[in-house]
């Protein structure tokens, strides 16, 4: 097979590699695993191998033999074992855009049919139920079915000037529905003209480019844009992280977007939210795709500090270097005991601040760190900024409160 998967800039940047191993002293994967064949230097030395025997040229000159397909399989079970959290990136001396690279990676393994099985499950679930959980997306707005005080229209409506994209995760998943519920209380109190798009709203994308299916999107961005125009909006919000990172960076111009930290964080400061005071310490973790991937860090904490009461203390590593949650990458999918030793790394950052609860603004990062201390019965409270909000907005109501072990 050739290495067209792989453009000039990044063969090139491959060799510009110092080896100084700075990629692997920030890597959650290495940290959680204790095993240095996950860091990026480990994996960029593999792949110039591979890549040198899959050329001609150096086959010919160095009587060389391509890699067989059981070699790229075993590759292939350090390449999908990476949260894709852009740490290595940061970090990196020299400039390598380790992020874009590792994607080429992921697309170049599944083209050769090198890859772990759970990525042939996500493609056959966003391509038949238009989600990654393989849920029935008519059942994508099923939450406002639990809200008592829901308007009889669901908030699917047929125009709006906003439309509110919630995402895979906050449609299916139980534990994360409390934020888009939080959500459209905030809207409501803040008078915002919003719609869902229930059932027509498909994922964005994002797992498939995170699978290296990225020729498969244009389906989904198709529907999703469709979708939104339909409804005449002028701004469509997000608050998953990852959604928001792939409108930005994947989808073509033409509509307003941001993410619901900055809209909110707007509100706020015009005035149009009231806030109650809540007696709270608190800790923020930085998403990765909203800190690192879509360079937001302010307005989160512009948040914190407009909310009365709330004393709020940074994390050790934060901002740019905050570590990751251990929810990114289809890591979970790929390797859950991995995925878990990431997190009570990131759990026992947050204990040593001393915080009574860890806040975030991405329900992917709630799901992961509620995960583990709930089944660790670790007595910390965790919860997405726009659940905080809310309990502020509501006047400290206990009926939102964030998870706790």
């Amino acid at each position: 097979m050739e290495n067209r998967n792989y453009d000039i800039a990044q063969l090139l940047q491959m060799q510009a590699c110092t080896h100084c191993q700075a990629c692997a002293g920030v890597c959650p994967a290495v940290a959680g695993s204790l095993d240095g064949k996950l860091s990026a230097i480990w994996r960029i030395e593999a792949l110039g191998r591979i890549l040198k025997r899959r050329t001609d040229f150096w086959r010919r000159v160095f009587r060389l033999k391509p890699p067989s397909p059981e070699e790229l399989r075993a590759f292939s079970e350090t390449v999908f074992r990476c949260t894709l959290c852009g740490n290595c990136r940061r970090v990196c001396p020299v400039g390598i855009d380790l992020t874009r690279l590792w994607h080429s990676l992921r697309r170049d393994l599944v083209d050769s049919e090198a890859y772990p099985g759970k990525i042939d499950m996500i493609l056959k679930n966003m391509t038949e139920s238009h989600n990654v959980f393989g849920e029935d997306n008519e059942e994508r707005a099923g939450w406002v079915e639990d809200m008592p005080d829901a308007p009889d229209h669901g908030y699917v409506k047929d125009r709006a000037d906003i439309v509110y994209f919630t995402g895979c995760v906050s449609s299916f998943f139980p534990m994360a529905r409390q934020i888009p519920m939080a959500l459209v209380r905030i809207f409501d109190a803040a008078g915002v003209d919003f719609t869902l798009l229930g059932e027509e709203e498909w994922c964005c994308g994002f797992p498939l480019l995170g699978a290296g299916l990225g020729g498969h999107l244009g389906a989904l961005m198709e529907n999703n844009l469709h979708a939104v125009k339909a409804r005449g909006a002028k701004q469509v919000v997000f608050a998953c992280p990852s959604c928001y990172r792939m409108w930005q960076e994947h989808y073509p111009p033409g509509v307003g977007i941001s993410h619901v930290t900055e809209f909110l964080s707007g509100l706020v400061n015009s005035g149009r939210l009231p806030l109650h005071e809540l007696d709270l310490t608190v800790t923020y973790h930085d998403p990765c795709d909203l800190g690192r991937g879509a360079g937001e860090y302010d307005a989160p904490r512009d948040i914190l500090r407009a909310i009365p009461g709330i004393r709020f203390v940074e994390l050790a590593r934060n901002r740019g270097d905050c570590s990751c949650c251990g929810g990114g990458g289809n890591l979970e999918m790929i390797d859950a005991g991995l995925s878990a030793k990431i997190a009570a790394n990131k759990i026992e950052e947050v204990r040593a601040t001393g915080a009574q609860a860890v806040v975030t603004a991405c329900q992917q990062c709630v799901r992961t760190m509620t995960t583990y201390v709930k089944r660790n019965k670790v007595p910390i409270q965790v919860m997405d900024i726009v659940q905080l909000l809310h309990r502020s907005v509501a006047g400290g109501d206990d009926k939102d409160r964030g998870q706790a072990g």
